[in-house]
């Protein structure tokens, strides 16, 4: 985002059209894939816990690293980007501002990459009654065909990507977010589901080269007559396109996905590990980007120069802090959202043995 033109909180000197390319590919449907996941790591985490030990926990899990990651990494972010507007005073006097809560951009107070975990908190809230239930039923979806699991999602998003899109576009604000409340539900949900399903994750494994094949024409189409040309508004207007968005990311998911099952379902100490540091890693990365972007946009390096030092600075930095910082003292744990070492004394210990 630092080196593309879109809108985001600070800027390279230096733009790049060529970047964006990519980005567009991603973007379609990273989050979206985000929170699928998150829907799957509910199911987990939910196990057969009652709906009040799940809520407490979601609260230590989510809304602590929510509620410390905003006043002591968001802020951060604010005041950077504040100083590459003008701003001429220190950390301190910026605080004063950004704890008056006004809302940002007009206020300094924001809530930045962290809205995602706002919205996962809310969703959890607001379906746990249903995951418990479903947690204790006999759900048989067995019936649905596999082209069923491709299609039918896709006209549901295209229905929402018409309809609500133009009318509410992203904000990450919570309110009045309906767009994205309508994606992101729905795909969490879907998330749920696959993990509760055997049947529906064998039937998306074994649909993973066709998924694979579609995804890949949907993309060519989209880049080749929407993305980087636009002769493809000759032929059609805004709801096949809307469908067509729709099927490129919910076919990338379900590629993703397939092929994840195939030869990421076993277990592996490697992923283990590397599963503990995505949850601080997010929770770390936007404020990392930030402060070296802003001490590096206005040198007279490449963007590819530049691009390839924030990238793998922001991948040792996060991982230093994480490895070294975070996972050994408990409060950080906790804070970034990671469970605590639980450390018996050894007289308990030998009163046990």
């Amino acid at each position: 985002m630092l080196f593309v033109h879109w809108d985001w909180h600070i800027k390279n000197s230096e733009l790049s059209a060529g970047i964006e390319w990519p980005m567009i590919f991603v973007g379609e449907w990273r989050m979206s894939l985000i929170f699928l996941i998150s829907g799957v790591g509910i199911f987990y985490s939910l196990g057969y816990r009652s709906a009040k030990t799940f809520v407490k926990d979601r609260l230590i899990r989510i809304m602590i690293p929510l509620i410390s990651g905003i006043f002591l990494l968001v802020a951060p972010q604010v005041y950077f980007e504040r100083l590459t507007e003008g701003f001429d005073g220190n950390y301190l006097i910026f605080y004063q501002s950004f704890v008056r809560f006004e809302p940002y951009p007009s206020g300094d107070f924001s809530w930045h990459h962290l809205w995602f975990l706002l919205y996962i908190f809310m969703y959890s809230l607001l379906f746990v009654p249903l995951f418990v239930r479903m947690k204790k039923a006999q759900l048989n979806i067995n019936w649905l065909k596999k082209w069923m699991i491709i299609l039918m999602p896709i006209v549901w998003f295209g229905t929402g990507e018409f309809s609500l899109a133009p009318l509410f576009p992203k904000t990450h604000a919570l309110y009045n977010d309906w767009y994205a409340h309508f994606i992101y539900i729905s795909i969490f949900l879907i998330g749920f589901f696959v993990a509760y399903s055997d049947e529906l994750q064998h039937k998306i494994k074994e649909s993973r080269m066709t998924t694979l094949i579609l995804a890949i024409v949907t993309a060519v189409l989209l880049y080749s007559f929407f993305w980087v040309g636009d002769s493809g508004w000759q032929y059609i207007n805004k709801m096949p396109y809307s469908y067509l968005v729709a099927a490129n990311r919910w076919l990338w998911i379900l590629t993703i996905l397939g092929f994840s099952l195939r030869y990421l379902h076993t277990p592996s100490k490697n992923l283990t590990i590397v599963n503990q540091y995505v949850y601080p890693f997010y929770i770390l990365h936007q404020t990392v980007i930030i402060v070296l972007g802003y001490y590096i946009k206005d040198l007279n390096w490449s963007v590819l120069a530049k691009f390839t030092l924030i990238t793998f600075s922001t991948f040792i930095i996060c991982f230093i802090i994480i490895r070294f910082f975070i996972m050994r003292f408990n409060f950080l744990r906790v804070l970034f959202g990671m469970k605590p070492i639980v450390q018996y004394s050894s007289s308990l210990i030998r009163s046990n043995s």
